[in-house]
């Protein structure tokens, strides 16, 4: 097993890619994964692949299509987004990040990394119960035993709400390649989005709340 090398769960929106820059920057040996699940624009898919490749970093792009079936969502489905009070939004996809660390862990078995990257936060997680530090803390126990190994899980943006996110990018020398290349948006628009999803408004605003403080820092 490789101390120095990293797998990176990589979707080519903003928080994934700021990871991956956080990786290259902690690790000799970096690769990304990328899932296709059915998510509702392959521009997501897309924006993944370009930015491996701008980057030099060996991308794998693994077929999750399954997902789609077992976990039906706003995100891999032609519905409405909505989010209710004391409701989980209509975007949760149940198991995804279960899933995705979980196979990003047996690609980390085969490709012989130690570390397992991921952009899960705590702070802006919309209540998705698979974004929490305890979920990513316990599956990193249990993937551990089931394949006898020590792998280390890595979550960089776990207690950081999205301005200081976009802090991080700036730190990194990425806020405008971040802000410019990859595609958070929930209509799959690349940059600054649609600006009316709750994907959008949540970037936007932390975005903006970032450069404020950073004008007045100045």
């Amino acid at each position: 097993m490789d101390k120095n090398k990293a797998i990176v769960v990589f979707s080519g929106g903003q928080d994934s890619t700021t990871c991956l820059f956080w990786a290259l920057k902690k690790f000799d040996s970096v690769e990304a994964v990328t899932f296709a699940y059915g998510q509702r624009h392959a521009s997501e898919i897309e924006a993944a692949k370009e930015i491996a490749k701008d980057l030099d970093v060996k991308h794998h792009i693994l077929d999750m299509s399954l997902l789609n079936q077992l976990a039906p969502s706003a995100l891999t489905r032609d519905e409405e987004i909505t989010e209710k009070e004391g409701e989980l939004p209509s975007t949760f996809v149940p198991g995804r990040n279960l899933m995705f660390l979980s196979f990003a862990s047996v690609l980390a078995h085969q490709t012989g990394a130690k570390h397992i990257v991921t952009g899960v936060c705590e702070t802006d997680f919309s209540g998705y119960p698979d974004c929490r530090d305890a979920f990513v803390k316990s599956l990193n126990v249990s993937v551990n035993l089931s394949m006898d190994k020590d792998f280390v899980f890595h979550t960089p943006l776990m207690w950081l709400d999205k301005k200081e996110t976009w802090e991080l990018a700036d730190q990194l020398d990425r806020f405008d390649y971040v802000r410019n290349q990859t595609i958070t948006c929930y209509n799959g628009i690349k940059g600054d989005g649609c600006g009316e999803c709750p994907s959008c408004k949540l970037r936007l605003k932390g975005m903006n709340e970032y450069l404020a403080e950073k004008e007045e820092i100045r």
